[in-house]
């Protein structure tokens, strides 16, 4: 079965990442069944200092215990989704430093992504799709922008609006046939799972 891992991007307190997230995981899972497996991957969970790997992570696998926790949770899915906010046109730094910690547990596998923010943190996204290319991951076209004016009460309490659950199901579509044709260059990777 195929592992979408849902990251939940922000570690900051009253974030409104784990709401949404939970909501893509849901609207995923109920659209393609049994076909994919949708798991929270929660940066609160994995507590990663600033990146303290003396190598980089292209070079040698990292040392400390927390990146080999981070890296066995990314290295067991085969894709992702990212549900990211957007803090000062740009992803939070705890997601950028969370990605930053591995290299070969990201490649050959496809990311799409879930924004939130005043302007659906396109911005944020935009940054993230660039760090993708060089990881070797397959970023994909599709992409969810949430508003907090229009599909949050006080920007706080997400209701997300009716178009917003089709284009998560179109995401995953696309995101499940990447990650299919990507099968076999994730089985020849040294950090395949």
């Amino acid at each position: 079965m195929t592992r979408i891992g849902v990251i939940i991007g922000s570690t900051r307190p009253g974030r409104n990442g784990e709401q949404v997230a939970r909501w893509v995981r849901d609207v995923a899972a109920e659209h393609v069944g049994d076909a994919a497996d949708f798991e929270l991957v929660d940066l609160k969970d994995h507590a990663l200092p600033l990146l303290d790997e003396a190598v980089p992570a292209r070079m040698a696998p990292g040392r400390h215990p927390h990146t080999r926790r981070w890296a066995e949770r990314i290295g067991a899915c085969d894709a992702y989704i990212v549900v990211t906010p957007e803090y000062n046109t740009a992803p939070p730094a705890a997601l950028t430093n969370a990605i930053d910690y591995l290299y070969e547990e990201w490649g050959g596998k496809p990311v799409g992504y879930v924004g939130y923010g005043v302007f659906g943190a396109v911005m944020a996204v935009q940054k993230l799709r660039a760090q993708a290319g060089p990881l070797r991951m397959a970023d994909i076209g599709p992409q969810v922008a949430l508003s907090l004016r229009e599909d949050f009460v006080d920007f706080a309490d997400f209701k997300p609006q009716e178009p917003h659950g089709a284009e998560v199901r179109g995401l995953v579509d696309e995101l499940l046939a990447w990650a299919r044709a990507l099968a076999p260059l994730r089985a020849a990777s040294p950090a395949a799972v």
